[in-house]
């Protein structure tokens, strides 16, 4: 994929690998321990402009778009999972809804302090009846002189404890609409953390609001057209989530090439094994075809080309990937694999919730196909 990439986006690469070797790597564990990301590693992040990457310079952002944040999050995924979850949320749902949809004040408002570190941000779309069904929200908005009114509870929020400012989905006299509400609004309630198999560093919270004023210049776009926004913002989400796993594929695969020369079993290494290396065949297959379809489905995202097919297609194949990798990556290992002491553990655990934020492995199926439907079959990009 070399031939893909320029001069400005190989030194992005590079500037974000040496950040995430010496400042991710080292505490990667102790965030997957303590299910806490630091604050002095919010402020390193923000220091190197990690949080604002796609954006444009207008906003304080990169400039390097969709491309240069899906190299970006593959580096960082290489190291841990939570980190690059935790950025995602931010910045490719959380801020890209107030991008995507919002008015050029909004955008001036709120994007810099967003770009720059300053905030924080979360997408507030799933409740407790509307997960792969998100048209049926509950959460409510009524527009009650100058200030329109929230009540409603988002669950699995991602980032909701970090967060400063949220984009929420409330349904109004006119549809869906779009909001955005900040932390600091009477009446915005955030729980604990949730418990959870992996990505443990990310905070999940359940995020309820109470009477919430929200002034009337805060409504994302046009009212009754947010789902519209929702569903472009998570867009963009997939792509960003597919670049994660190729990241975290890279990185076990390099780590099971490198034991299989180590270990030995019946006085040769496993690498001299059919069995062992039929499965990093297997693996580095599947990461060839995952690098060539993200970036080429972000070079046209980018380019303002339909993607919704997509990137629900690389979303469901680099998910679904990933979590294959990671079982063989432990595999290869053995018993260290299962180990807490070594990484393969907890890549394995993050992985599998892949497969279902951002929309499950069956709702993309039903997009991918609905589009192949409508375009009887034929394939056209």
């Amino acid at each position: 994929m070399d031939f893909l990439f320029n001069s400005e986006q190989i030194m992005l690469r590079e500037m974000v690998k040496d950040f995430a070797d010496k400042e991710i790597r080292p505490i990667a564990k102790k965030i997957d321990d303590d299910q806490e990301i630091p604050k002095e590693l919010f402020s390193k992040l923000a220091q190197a402009g990690l949080f604002g990457t796609a954006f444009p310079e207008e906003y304080g952002g990169g400039g390097f778009g969709e491309f240069g944040f899906c190299i970006q999050q593959e580096e960082i995924s290489k190291v841990c999972g939570s980190t690059a979850a935790t950025i995602g949320a931010h910045q490719s749902i959380g801020a890209n809804a107030i991008y995507l949809g919002g008015s050029a004040e909004l955008k001036k408002k709120y994007l810099p302090i967003l770009t720059s570190g300053e905030s924080i941000a979360a997408f507030c779309l799933t409740e407790a009846e509307a997960g792969s069904d998100a048209f049926n929200l509950k959460s409510t908005a009524k527009l009650i002189g100058d200030k329109w009114i929230l009540n409603g509870t988002k669950v699995w929020v991602t980032n909701g404890a970090y967060a400063d400012v949220y984009s929420v989905f409330a349904r109004t006299e006119n549809g869906i609409s779009a909001f955005v509400v900040e932390k600091k609004f009477d009446g915005v309630q955030v729980g604990p953390n949730e418990k959870k198999l992996g990505l443990k560093g990310s905070a999940t919270n359940v995020i309820t609001f109470n009477d919430v004023a929200i002034p009337i210049e805060n409504l994302i776009g046009i009212d009754g057209r947010g789902f519209l926004i929702a569903m472009a913002t998570l867009n963009s989400g997939r792509i960003g989530l597919a670049a994660c796993c190729l990241g975290a594929a890279k990185e076990l695969l390099e780590a099971s090439v490198s034991y299989a020369k180590q270990r030995k079993q019946f006085n040769e290494p496993l690498i001299k094994f059919q069995a062992v290396q039929f499965m990093i065949a297997e693996i580095t297959t599947k990461i060839y075809s995952m690098e060539s379809m993200i970036y080429r489905t972000a070079k046209r995202y980018d380019d303002k080309k339909d993607i919704v097919q997509e990137a629900s297609m690389i979303k469901l194949y680099c998910s679904e990937a990933v979590s294959e990798i990671a079982d063989k990556a432990l595999q290869i290992h053995g018993g260290m694999g299962f180990s807490a002491d070594l990484s393969i553990e907890r890549f394995y655990r993050d992985a599998r919730v892949l497969r279902i934020f951002e929309g499950t492995s069956e709702i993309q199926k039903l997009i991918i196909s609905r589009h192949a439907i409508k375009k009887n079959g034929k394939w056209k990009f």
